[in-house]
């Protein structure tokens, strides 16, 4: 269930000392809040199986580092230097800490492991009746339009190469040139798959060409949503038409 840890997980600013059943020999608890001390910065969860890049030492887990492993040059997800996939080592050492401290659940304040807190919060009465009575969407003041539902992220993108998040259009452009110039792989134009007439399949044989030629400008200068799809079409393939 992604990022429950974030919304369901609450603890005081320096956690106690957990004391082992031995009482010798326990870990010092961390100074910082679980949250930040143990939290992927990608999925923005507890760690799950938590994997550390030899070459700058940042940890993730290891599903959420996968998409990076399958490009020709990753690049670290947190701080963008390139990385060899063959030094991707499993963080023993992290696993051993997510074993030993403990945090309260949001929901039923019972203290639970780190490694037992993802299992936890999908399975605790609590939080799943808190989810529940959370508060729908409502228009600050009264309108007669409809509520927008399922809207499509068209504001920030991910690179298809190494998935590197939060780009706008422009960041995409230069990180892509910057990064990936000489990438052979065939990938999904994550601007064009955004719009209503994108096709989510279709594959660019040169995205980075593709970028150059169709999206050193902003849609969202040219192209109202408020229209209907079909609108929107027509007004793409003028604009198609205009660059040609």
């Amino acid at each position: 269930m992604m990022a429950m840890f974030r919304s369901f997980v609450s603890v005081s600013t320096q956690l106690r000392q957990q004391q082992p059943s031995s009482g010798a020999g326990s870990p010092a608890a961390p100074t910082e809040s679980v949250e930040s001390q143990f939290s992927c910065p990608i999925c923005l969860e507890v760690y799950h199986k938590p994997v550390s890049i030899a070459s700058c030492a940042h940890t993730f887990c290891g599903e959420c580092l996968q998409p990076c492993l399958q490009v020709t040059s990753p690049l670290c997800p947190l701080c963008r230097v390139p990385f060899d996939p063959k030094k991707v080592d499993r963080s023993s050492s992290v696993e051993k800490q997510l074993a030993s401290y403990k945090a309260p659940c949001r929901g039923c304040s019972k203290k639970v492991a780190l490694v037992k807190m993802r299992s936890h919060i999908t399975s605790c009465a609590k939080v799943q009746e808190q989810m529940a009575n959370c508060p729908k969407f409502v228009p600050v003041v009264p309108t007669s339009q409809p509520i927008p539902s399922n809207i499509p992220n068209r504001s920030t993108f991910v690179c298809p190469f190494c998935g590197a998040r939060n780009l706008d259009q422009q960041e995409l452009v230069k990180h892509c040139m910057d990064n990936h110039r000489n990438d052979p792989n065939k990938v999904v134009c994550p601007v064009c798959s955004a719009m209503p007439w994108g096709d989510p399949s279709y594959k660019s044989s040169n995205f980075l060409q593709h970028l150059l030629h169709r999206h050193k400008f902003s849609y969202d200068t040219f192209v109202d949503y408020s229209i209907d799809e079909e609108a929107a079409l027509q007004a793409a393939l003028a604009l198609s038409l205009a660059e040609n």
